[in-house]
């Protein structure tokens, strides 16, 4: 049994050809652009226009088939930028099989470590050997990734060096919002200096924040959704065949929650908390606890001590008072770290930076649990500042709700909790059948867009709902997606995050249903990810895009 499951997932790693547009499948020689439009970004026009003067206003680009025509052979570098999503490795695939359909003299670097790589020219050919090892695989270890910023001159020219060190033709950056901003600036700069190589962008995050009108989804969210969806259902399964156990899962997101809004409508949990709606409504973290426990006691009385729990990695920072506290503890542990570290108990060290706290925010410090305390006080990043990430949200809520519990009247029984944080699991999962094509089908798109000399794009690939035979291929100006925004002291432009849309129809079917889901055991199993069988089955996209959220 194990032998023929080993055979049949090498032989989906190996053999399985992803499905591409209709406008792909015959090579870059039959592929026509169609330009649309000039475009404007989608705020701070003139701040916008005025940072990116030489690619501002470029058409959105549609391809469609054509006749066929010459095309040249091309060099193209690829660079895989910021946390692992399951599915980079088909994006180089889609821009390796793209450049070779146009010459087999075409090359393909892969830039080692991210942008650094880029930076210092450390690379290696990809091959058909190396190539074929890494199809329809998880992770970015066939040439890592890394997180340098691409944001100054000397930067730039030691890019500029390489490129034409190597003749590119092009360079393209897989990664999420950052990473496509750092693209599009790099864009500019080469644009502006006359430097004949495109640089061309992919939509890559598994928090699903890279999202908008012409990207309906990233690369990498509907294998992590769809994973963690897993585990959520084994769990609550679990949960109701043991009932006694409330089981609190913090899922990755911290910026966004459209992790969890996912996951919720694939598995209906007891409770799921949303951390744009706890921003939209100025819930204080009493109030955040108070609503849990509310479902808990109730669930409770009905003889039903056990239940789920969806919980945002970025909750706290989405809590008006805890977000305030943070920026406070940010400043005030500035003057008086060393104090701090010194002092031997939790609440001397409290009592010492609360000194540098507004009454409020001391207050808030005060009701903390010892261990988050410690872990606000203690765990720094190398410019001082609070590591939220680190933050035990999950912890937190236990403890707060178990408190709680014991000072309302009535309540009786124990209140039984396990924590659980699903985030690395899903970054670099094998990608579900949807992310492998679209992967792919980015690659190819970004291979047209350097074919096609196209510089200061994303790739994109949109009408996902609608099948793979109905999908759209085309590439869109990176800097009609931006915005100005306030990061460091400075005003940066960057691409506009995409938070979950309290009025968009995912959320209101969340809504609609989270009072009958409370109290009713209306749990769903998703079960593993499945590549083959019916295309309704294998070929599922997420709830939320069905739903065009």
């Amino acid at each position: 049994m194990s032998q023929t499951r080993s055979k049949l997932c090498h032989s989906r790693a190996t053999d399985y050809q992803p499905k591409l547009p209709v406008s792909l499948r015959e090579g870059l020689a039959k592929v026509v652009v169609e330009a649309g439009e000039p475009t404007e970004s989608i705020a701070d026009q003139d701040k916008i226009k005025a940072l990116f003067p030489s690619t501002y206003g470029a058409p959105v680009a549609k391809f469609k088939v054509g006749e066929a025509k010459d095309v040249r052979p091309l060099n193209v570098g690829v660079v895989l930028s910021g946390g692992q999503a399951p599915g980079g490795h088909n994006v180089i695939s889609g821009i390796y099989d793209g450049v070779k359909s146009a010459s087999q003299d075409s090359r393909v670097l892969g830039f080692l470590g991210g942008p650094g790589g880029l930076v210092d020219g450390k690379f290696i050919e990809i091959d058909d050997d190396i190539m074929d090892n890494y199809r329809n695989s998880g992770g970015f270890d066939i040439i890592g990734s890394g997180r340098t910023k691409l944001e100054d001159e000397d930067q730039f020219k030691a890019c500029i060096e390489v490129a034409k060190t190597n003749n590119l033709d092009a360079i393209v950056i897989i990664g999420g919002d950052d990473s496509n901003t750092n693209a599009a600036v790099l864009a500019e700069y080469f644009k502006a200096n006359n430097v004949v190589c495109s640089v061309v962008g992919c939509p890559k995050t598994i928090d699903g924040d890279l999202k908008n009108k012409y990207i309906e989804t990233p690369f990498g969210f509907d294998t992590a959704a769809k994973t963690y969806a897993a585990l959520i259902g084994n769990i609550a399964r679990d949960a109701n065949s043991a009932k006694k156990y409330w089981h609190f899962i913090k899922l990755m997101g911290r910026s966004a929650t459209h992790i969890g809004l996912e996951c919720a409508l694939q598995t209906q949990p007891n409770v799921c908390l949303i951390s744009e709606e706890v921003e939209a409504k100025q819930m204080t973290l009493a109030q955040v606890v108070s609503e849990i426990t509310d479902v808990v006691e109730a669930r409770a009385k009905n003889g039903k001590k056990f239940g789920i729990a969806l919980i945002p990695e970025g909750l706290v920072e989405f809590i008006p008072e805890m977000k305030t506290l943070i920026r406070e503890l940010n400043d005030a542990l500035v003057g008086c770290e060393a104090e701090v570290e010194k002092a031997a108990k939790i609440e001397d060290k409290v009592e010492i930076v609360s000194k540098h706290l507004t009454a409020q925010s001391a207050a808030v410090l005060s009701d903390l649990p010892a261990g988050i305390q410690l872990q606000l006080l203690l765990d720094r990043d190398p410019h001082g500042n609070v590591q939220v990430s680190l933050i035990e949200t999950e912890k937190l809520l236990i403890e707060m709700v178990a408190k709680e519990l014991e000072n309302r009247e009535g309540y009786s029984g124990k209140f039984k909790a396990l924590n659980h944080f699903f985030g690395y699991e899903g970054r670099c999962a094998h990608p579900s059948n949807f992310d492998a094509d679209y992967a792919y089908a980015l690659g190819f798109s970004a291979a047209v867009l350097a074919q096609n000399k196209m510089t200061g794009y994303i790739s994109a690939v949109s009408n996902l709902k609608a099948g793979v035979e109905n999908w759209v291929a085309g590439g869109i100006p990176t800097s009609m997606l931006m915005n100005i925004e306030r990061r460091h002291g400075e005003d940066k432009p960057v691409i506009q995050k995409a938070l979950v849309d309290l009025e968009g129809p995912a959320f209101k079917k969340f809504a609609e249903n989270r009072e009958k889901w409370a109290m009713e055991e209306a749990y769903l199993y998703p079960g593993a990810i499945q590549y083959f069988g019916p295309s309704e089955i294998c070929d599922a996209i997420t709830e939320t895009l069905k739903l065009g959220a």
